[in-house]
């Protein structure tokens, strides 16, 4: 439904580290964070000399913006998966993490499909997925251990699917 269509690279300095949300251009010397290394804003440049101590707050603050931006969730629905993992058995920040990372479009990235968690989300609004034989075009499909994701082979002629295929050096004409 919704994301963030802002500057991408201005919450990589937010952050205080590169989260790789461009894909190719975060290794490049082309990446803002390597350009300009502080925080964005009125107050970026000069507060990185004096800097207070961070609080408990502050951290775990930083940490959950981090985790969201770089999944690419909005605030509800990274909730609604907090509020998941803690019904699950374990550690609850273990189990959120593999609820995110068992998102049909962190698949798809993490299958080397796209170069970025953004491009594979597009990717699979426009259906060029099936999982378990079935086309889908939701990004946010939890996927279950044993599910198989495929790209159909009239798909696979895209460009970018297949400038991201031949990167990883995927067969074209296997069949799939």
């Amino acid at each position: 439904m919704a994301k963030y269509r802002g500057p991408v690279c201005k919450i990589c300095r937010r952050e205080g580290e590169k989260l790789f949300l461009k894909g190719e251009r975060c290794f490049t010397p082309k990446c803002s964070f390597e350009r300009r290394g502080y925080a964005p804003g009125q107050h970026g440049k000069g507060s990185q000399f004096r800097r207070k101590r961070e609080s408990d707050y502050t951290r775990q603050l930083r940490a959950k913006q981090k985790a969201r931006r770089i999944y690419g969730v909005l605030e509800r629905q990274f909730r609604r998966y907090y509020e998941v993992s803690l019904g699950r058995r374990g550690l609850t920040g273990l189990n959120l993490l593999q609820i995110l990372e068992s998102r049909l479009d962190n698949v798809v990235y993490r299958l080397g499909y796209a170069d970025s968690r953004s491009q594979a989300r597009l990717l699979v609004t426009h259906g060029h997925f099936m999982v378990n034989g079935r086309r889908t075009d939701v990004p946010s499909m939890l996927l279950e251990p044993g599910d198989t994701v495929t790209v159909p082979m009239v798909l696979a002629r895209i460009r970018t699917l297949r400038n991201c295929l031949i990167s990883q050096k995927i067969n074209l004409f296997r069949a799939g």
